[in-house]
């Protein structure tokens, strides 16, 4: 319905297995549940987005919508786009920050986590405090000083940043 509106609009999704009675079935299933990033003029009234059925309202402080980092929505945008299989993670502040050296994902940063004998690179959506991993080879990345480098990202143009809306 965003598109619709002529909104330029973003749901991410992930594979996940569900057990109806006997058996089981992968489904598609939001990365994000109960949200979807929208992109439009902060300075536009809001009323095309709230009037649409099923948002709650607008992801902000008070009544300024607040844009989440293009760098976040597109290294999101480049994993789902290569095929790669995301699953929604616990979003940390915590752990070594890397850089993806060597394959698609290359010039992407996140949070190096190691879980049994599984690697997964975390990218996170600050504003939402959600974060999404997969799995990488540790080979593929090298670490970050605390003050981190610059993202190597290729931006869209002139485009507006895109904002969360509360679904």
């Amino acid at each position: 319905m965003l598109r619709a509106k002529g909104l330029e609009s973003f749901l991410p999704f992930c594979r996940s297995s569900r057990q109806w009675a006997q058996r089981i079935s992968e489904i598609e299933v939001p990365l994000f549940p109960r949200y979807v990033f929208c992109r439009f003029d902060p300075g536009s009234p809001g009323a095309p987005i709230v009037t649409t059925p099923g948002v709650i309202g607008i992801v902000g402080f008070g009544r300024n919508p607040v844009p989440i980092e293009e760098r976040e929505i597109e290294a999101i945008r480049c994993v789902l786009d290569n095929g790669l299989a995301a699953q929604p993670w616990k979003y940390t502040h915590s752990g070594q920050r890397v850089r993806v050296e060597y394959g698609v994902l290359a010039g992407l940063e996140g949070i190096y986590v190691t879980t049994m004998k599984n690697h997964h690179l975390l990218l996170s959506v600050s504003i939402l405090q959600r974060s999404v991993a997969i799995q990488i080879d540790e080979s593929c990345v090298v670490p970050l000083s605390p003050q981190g480098l610059p993202v190597a990202i290729r931006a869209r143009g002139n485009m507006l940043p895109l904002s969360p809306v509360r679904l």
